[in-house]
């Protein structure tokens, strides 16, 4: 085990262009947890390449050589002898011993309970980290992230080949009902759905147990490959589910519907900017703390916008809602509206703006 110690010692970091982040690190201690793909390896690439070579230990536990009880056995000592700062172990397996070292970085999909540990955690790309990846900043760059979704990886990869490749990911990562729950998902994006309904249905096609689907749906959701929005005061009301990368949806099911994947879109904004939100009948997103709704309402013109304020209008006086924010994919312009300011936004102008 030593000798590989020492080949990983040795190996220098190889790294192509990197794109910054909204999330970087520092000099702490670190666990970095995000779906496969996210760009976590490259996070931490482009950290240890900042720092001297014979500072730093690198290991991807991937590997296949690495014989864990051996490791165990001789990390520590490998780490005391060459004097090394920093560990890194990257893709984490929880069989490897951790051990004493100035600052620990671990990479994983799944979050462990590590209190010495800051938590980054890294999500697909949001639309202004995308950008740094394209040519020009006008309506192609949003169409195109419309196309190929947030994962730093398709970036590099054909137009023909992308749906198969997003496949293969999600089938390496996840177990065959974990597979199937998110092929579900994919279908009906951003539309009410519970375990249970998910469960009547998969039963249908497949053997499968309620534990077993629970257990799988509850994975992927501390994984984030999915995400639950709660319904406004009714904690235990059917959830709304949305996928962690709009691109699983086209790569999962050849059911269209654009305006469920366009409000899908807008949650990933609102999940990354941790602004708590939540649905109401007729309302795609509340935001209690600005007092302010947000509708997805990607071809709306003034006409439909307005019919739509008069539906909601006894939830705009009772909550006293000040502004309300229709996202569309390019029509810009406000409403007199007596109760609340309302705005007509493209998503492009909303997503990068303060």
């Amino acid at each position: 085990m030593e000798i590989l110690l020492e080949e990983f010692y040795k190996t220098d970091i190889q790294l192509e262009k990197y794109h910054d982040r909204k999330v970087f690190i520092e000099n702490k201690s670190y666990q970095i947890n995000g779906i496969s793909q996210s760009g976590k390896t490259y996070l931490i690439k482009n950290y240890l390449i900042s720092l001297k070579k014979n500072s730093y230990l690198y290991i991807d536990c991937n590997d296949i050589r690495i014989d864990i009880a051996k490791l165990n056995q001789t990390l520590s000592s490998f780490l005391n002898q060459n004097k090394i700062m920093l560990l890194v172990l990257d893709n984490y397996i929880d069989t490897i011993r951790l051990v004493n070292v100035s600052q620990l970085i671990l990479s994983s999909q799944k979050h462990y309970d590590y209190v010495f540990l800051e938590t980054l955690q890294l999500f697909p790309l949001d639309y202004e980290e995308f950008l740094a990846y394209e040519q020009k900043y006008d309506a192609s760059a949003l169409n195109h992230f419309f196309q190929i979704g947030g994962l730093p990886v398709i970036q590099k990869i054909a137009n023909d080949e992308k749906n198969v490749f997003l496949q293969n990911i999600l089938k390496k990562s996840l177990n065959d009902i974990s597979f199937d729950i998110m092929v579900f998902c994919a279908k009906h994006v951003s539309q009410k759905i519970s375990a249970f309904s998910i469960y009547e249905r998969l039963k249908q096609t497949r053997k499968i147990s309620k534990d077993k689907l629970y257990t799988s749906f509850d994975m992927l959701q501390r994984h984030n490959y999915i995400h639950l929005l709660s319904k406004f005061n009714y904690p235990k009301a059917t959830k709304k589910i949305y996928l962690s990368d709009i691109a699983f949806k086209s790569a999962l099911s050849v059911e269209k519907n654009f305006g469920k994947l366009f409000e899908n879109m807008i949650y990933l904004e609102l999940l990354k900017s941790h602004i708590a939100c939540y649905y109401e009948d007729d309302i795609d997103f509340y935001l209690p703390q600005s007092d302010a709704i947000i509708l997805s309402k990607p071809f709306a013109d003034e006409r439909r916008l307005f019919q739509k304020l008069e539906s909601i209008e006894a939830f705009l006086f009772t909550h006293s809602i000040k502004k309300v924010t229709a996202i569309t994919m390019s029509k810009e312009g406000t409403i007199s509206h007596p109760l609340s300011k309302v705005e007509m936004l493209p998503f492009d102008i909303w997503a990068l703006g303060d």
